[in-house]
């Protein structure tokens, strides 16, 4: 991953990168390998996610249609 410094400007640079490693998911796999996860575990995990995720949309398309 690579990032320009403009004028010196690390700041902002450092903005960049931050935005480039949360679209790539860098954070939350930093998060995931900090431990061992057994795979039954992960399943679980990842199933909840999504049970969590299809609610969330549920409430947002129930809201908006006005129901």
């Amino acid at each position: 991953m690579q990032v320009l410094v403009r004028d010196n400007n690390v700041e902002q640079a450092i903005r960049v990168l931050k935005r480039k490693m949360q679209r790539e998911g860098l954070f939350r796999e930093m998060k995931e390998r900090r431990a061992y996860e057994k795979p039954s575990q992960r399943r679980i995990r990842e199933k909840a996610q999504a049970i969590s995720r299809h609610r969330k949309a549920m409430r947002k398309r129930m809201k908006r249609d006005g129901g």
